[in-house]
């Protein structure tokens, strides 16, 4: 009880004293005021620090802008030198087809007139054995015939050295005229 009637005593002292004349009250004043010099140099230099990060901030975000930007128009140009390069080995496989298959038709060609020629060589040849043969055989019954008609001749002019001499001019005659 003692500590609730010094409480009651206690506040009615400080009601008849003037909210002024607290030291309290000064001290909380006293301390608004110096935060409220405080606060504008620790705010500023405190908005200045963070314009200051947000202009890295912003710079950093335009310089990323920018290389994607580079990134994107390289990723473009690549792109676009794939495809030429795609369509490059696409001729130079078609062109490759084109002229393996005109090899290909000129070796047929190629192929078949050296058959050709080898054909006509052949042909030739045989037709050579065949006019040789048939010379062959010509001079064959030439000498034959001569000889049957010397024979045959000499049979019936057996009249001595007029037959002899005239089956020999006949023979002399009939191979200049035979061959």
């Amino acid at each position: 009880m003692i500590s609730v009637a010094y409480a009651a005593e206690h506040a009615a002292e400080h009601a008849s004293e003037s909210v002024f004349m607290d030291p309290h009250f000064w001290v909380y004043v006293s301390f608004i005021v110096v935060v409220g010099f405080l606060f504008k140099p620790v705010f500023t230099a405190a908005a200045k620090a963070l314009d200051a990060r947000a202009v890295a901030i912003k710079d950093r975000i335009d310089e990323a802008q920018k290389l994607q930007e580079d990134a994107s128009a390289a990723l473009a140009l690549y792109q676009r030198k794939q495809q030429e390069a795609l369509k490059d080995a696409q001729e130079i496989v078609a062109r490759a087809k084109t002229d393996a298959e005109a090899l290909a038709a000129q070796a047929a060609k190629d192929l078949e007139a050296t058959l050709a020629r080898r054909e006509k060589q052949a042909l030739d040849r045989i037709a050579q054995a065949e006019a040789q043969a048939q010379r062959e055989v010509t001079a064959v019954a030439v000498d034959v015939a001569i000889e049957a008609a010397r024979a045959v001749l000499a049979k019936s002019l057996s009249g001595g050295d007029q037959a002899t001499r005239l089956v020999d001019d006949a023979i002399k005659d009939l191979a200049v005229k035979l061959h």
